[in-house]
Parts: C-alpha cells; sequence; structure tokens
C-alpha cells in the first residue's frame, strides 16, 4: 500500500478580465505512477462545473519554478519572486493559474521524501502494468 500525498493549494485564476479569482486547487502525488503529478479542481472553479484533474510530469513541475518549462498542453514558469504560473492548455482554451512557489517547493519536497528524484524507476511496477495492457489487448 503506498502513501499518496495530497496538497491542498490557493490558485489564483489569471483571466482576460482585470479581476483574479481565487480557487482551492490539489496538487496530488502517487508513488504508484512516480513520474507524474496532478492538478486537480473542484466542480466548482471549472467552467463544465465538473471536478477536473490534468496529470503532468513531476519534472516539469519542479523545473518550472526556475525557468519556462513544457511545450505541449502544460506549461509552468516562474512569475515574480513568489509565484508559478501553471498554463493548461486545451482545444476549449487556455487557463492559466498563479500559485505561491513556497507551496510547490513544499509540494515537491514531500513527494521527494517518498520518491527521490532519478529513483522514480524502482517504483514502478512493470509486471502489473504489462499485465493490464495485454488484458486490455484482448
Amino acid at each position: 500500500m503506498s502513501t499518496v500525498i495530497e496538497h491542498p493549494v490557493r490558485a489564483r485564476l489569471v483571466a482576460s478580465a482585470p479581476r483574479r479569482e481565487s480557487v482551492a486547487a490539489t496538487l496530488r502525488y502517487d508513488p504508484e505512477n512516480p513520474f507524474a503529478v496532478q492538478m486537480t479542481f473542484p466542480a466548482p472553479a471549472t467552467l463544465e462545473g465538473i471536478e477536473v484533474a490534468w496529470e503532468f510530469a513531476r519534472d516539469l513541475l519542479a523545473t518550472g519554478l526556475d525557468e519556462p518549462a513544457g511545450l505541449g498542453d502544460v506549461r509552468v514558469r516562474p512569475y515574480g519572486y513568489d509565484r508559478t504560473v501553471v498554463e493548461f492548455h486545451a482545444p476549449e482554451g487556455v487557463a492559466m493559474v498563479h500559485i505561491r512557489t513556497c507551496e510547490v517547493r513544499r509540494f515537491l519536497q514531500r513527494a521527494r521524501h517518498l520518491v527521490p528524484d532519478g529513483r522514480e524507476h524502482e517504483f514502478l511496477d512493470l509486471d502489473q502494468d504489462l499485465t493490464e495492457l495485454l488484458r486490455d489487448a484482448r
């Protein structure tokens, strides 16, 4: 049984209008998927009115604290002294949130305590993954 980290954060939603809305979000790390993190937004914070979770590389989040990172659906970059910007690109548009950098660092530190950088492969269950892949192929 693995330990899953769920770290609540306040994300400031950046909209085209001048006001900025603060929303609850959760950063999540599961050692059973050691290369990835999730950021989940509750239903009231989304256009669809349903909970939305984005999954992306843990390394992307870590790199984006110090320099722009990402070319795909999720991009991360530092913003000012104490903020990190996370952009989520979808066919419907782009959502951009600001998160306090210290909160992201705290979350990543907790994740690294469970699975140190460079040792993610040790936490993969390749036999189980292969079994699931072959089961789906039938």
